[in-house]
């Protein structure tokens, strides 16, 4: 080999162990981005291939109520199987044809079925869930390739409208994948309802079987709990039946009927018109009927509120029920002259028929003697302003009027103008009044059943006393005189002693008050001797009627009377 030879040699050499080392060099970049910098895609890719996972649905709790006789509860949200039909793209011969006959039976678009049964890309398409019997009988005879019926759990209300604004709905939200509680308990005890997901996972071969020797990972789903409430069935039924009733009868917009028990706190109704099915939401007239009025309207109460001015002022020791002033119709501050609602001047007038006639210039005379920042501090501790802490979705009322010390906000903060409230706080400040007066925390869970069957009792929850017995005492003796003698004679009972008070609130809009329009409301409690019951029913702008006397109190005697009867409360006075 001569030397141009030997140098070619040496060339081809070295040019040969260059392509070698880059090769090896390039081979162990591509290795180093698999192990490395691909390494979760390339996992990924493999347990899709190789991994099996399920997630495991827990069943949702149920909700419960009873009455007086009943053995056994009524479920009023609780679940049931329903089909849902689904395709798998790739198994479809013919899709138009199956497009159109799935149109027939669903009655659905075929045309966008025809998109989604051609999408060969998915591998499972959900063509429409809660299938009817007569749906899902059809796609069951008519035997689609491709197209297949499961099973899923739905829930449903057994009830229909019954209800329907405290137990809400369960439905997408924001587009997300899974269901979950909107409006009322089913919203407020999602987390507990809903129990917790479990999941199974596994290593499997191409043909589906387990690969031995590999791990497998099983958490079991949890259940939801379950709500027995204190709703009574048969006292929740009338009080829906009545408030429909006065609703329509007046021509008003909508109206709220609540019943608790005063040495409980416990709510034994909440009904709210008009209703809807929330087995059929989407049907609703409108969005709106899906509030809880009860819990989360704002209005401003009216004189329902003298009660609660009165009975501070007696709890202080600055009036009594014979205390006179004298009542000139009208009462001049800030540039603002306030007169009574019958325009009326009454001249020398005791404090029980302040509340008999229902005299702003009365409650007025009373807030003068307790002062501004009594007064206030007074209707903080009845409740006002602050949250019940109900197991419900609710609003907390506004006494902003009151943080400014101008004269006139608390001179028409003593009748309940100014301020605004929400009917269950209204209620709530009813109770010491009937209870001796002992402020109870309203509740509407009785108690809750655990995935395990455990059983967790509510206990009722005294928050303060309020006012004195004696104050609660003779309040309660000024309240039985209304309804005897008073603007509320429709709310009494014939044999029973029933106290209470109306309230006619104007509507404020834009700042200023609304001529003919109003929320109509009574509440009060019986009978005086052992109250067993506390209640409030409003009615809002009603068409036909001025004064709550015609509108909530005939309301409020009906239900009165039906309760006493459940109850087997014998007459104490002929």
């Amino acid at each position: 080999m001569n030397k141009e030879q030997q140098k070619e040699f040496f060339r081809r050499t070295v040019f040969l162990k260059s392509i070698l080392i880059l090769s090896a060099a390039l081979m162990l970049l591509r290795l180093f981005i698999i192990s490395v910098a691909q390494h979760s895609y390339y996992i990924a890719q493999a347990e899709s291939q190789h991994g099996y996972y399920q997630k495991l649905i827990p069943t949702r709790g149920e909700i419960f109520v009873s009455d007086k006789y009943s053995q056994k509860p009524y479920p009023v949200a609780t679940n049931s199987k329903k089909d849902l039909v689904y395709v798998v793209p790739q198994d479809i011969s013919k899709p138009l044809d199956t497009a159109e006959a799935l149109g027939r039976i669903t009655g659905l678009d075929s045309k966008e079925l025809l998109v989604k049964l051609s999408d060969q890309n998915r591998k499972y398409v959900v063509i429409k869930k809660n299938l009817s019997e007569e749906e899902s009988k059809a796609i069951s005879e008519a035997k689609f390739s491709g197209v297949f019926l499961d099973q899923e759990n739905t829930r449903y209300y057994p009830e229909g409208q019954f209800l329907s604004q405290v137990l809400g709905f369960i439905g997408y939200k924001d587009n997300a994948d899974e269901k979950t509680g909107l409006y009322g308990l089913e919203k407020y005890m999602q987390k507990e309802l809903a129990g917790i997901p479990g999941e199974i996972s596994a290593d499997v071969s191409v043909n589906g079987a387990a690969i031995p020797g590999t791990q497998r990972q099983f958490s079991p789903a949890v259940d939801g709990t379950s709500l027995s409430l204190t709703i009574d069935r048969a006292i929740q039924f009338k009080a829906e039946s009545v408030i429909k009733e006065t609703v329509q009868k007046h021509g008003a917009d909508s109206g709220t009927i609540i019943v608790a028990d005063p040495k409980t706190g416990a709510i034994l109704a909440m009904a709210n018109f008009p209703s809807f099915d929330p087995n059929e939401y989407s049907k609703a007239q409108s969005p709106a009927v899906y509030i809880n009025d009860a819990t989360t309207e704002n209005y401003e109460p009216g004189s329902t509120m003298k009660s609660i001015t009165m009975a501070t002022g007696i709890d202080l020791g600055l009036v009594n029920p014979s205390t006179t002033y004298n009542d000139t119709g009208v009462v001049e501050v800030d540039g603002y002259k306030i007169k009574n609602s019958d325009g009326k001047a009454h001249g020398i007038v005791p404090m029980t028929q302040v509340i008999d006639e229902s005299l702003n210039t009365g409650a007025i005379f009373v807030q003068k003697q307790i002062g501004n920042e009594r007064f206030y501090q007074s209707l903080k501790n009845f409740g006002f302003g602050t949250a019940t802490n109900i197991e419900l979705p609710e609003a907390i009322g506004n006494l902003n009027n009151l943080k400014t010390n101008i004269t006139v906000n608390f001179y028409t903060a003593a009748f309940g103008q100014g301020i605004s409230v929400t009917p269950l706080q209204m209620l709530q400040s009813y109770i010491p009044l009937a209870n001796k007066g002992k402020l109870m925390q309203p509740y509407i869970i009785d108690s809750k059943i655990l995935p395990d069957g455990t059983i967790v009792k509510t206990e009722p929850k005294m928050l303060r006393e309020v006012i004195s017995e004696k104050t609660s005492t003779l309040i309660s003796g000024m309240l039985v005189d209304n309804v005897e003698n008073g603007h509320g004679k429709q709310a009494g009972v014939k044999g029973y002693y029933i106290g209470g008070k109306t309230g006619t609130a104007q509507v404020a809009s834009g700042g200023v008050y609304v001529q003919n329009d109003n929320i109509g409301s009574f509440v009060g409690y019986g009978p005086i001797e052992d109250s067993r019951f506390v209640m409030i029913v409003d009615v809002k702008h009603p068409r036909d009627v001025k004064f709550a006397e015609s509108t909530a109190a005939p309301a409020f005697g009906k239900m009165a009377e039906f309760i006493l009867g459940y109850y087997d409360i014998p007459p104490t006075r002929k």
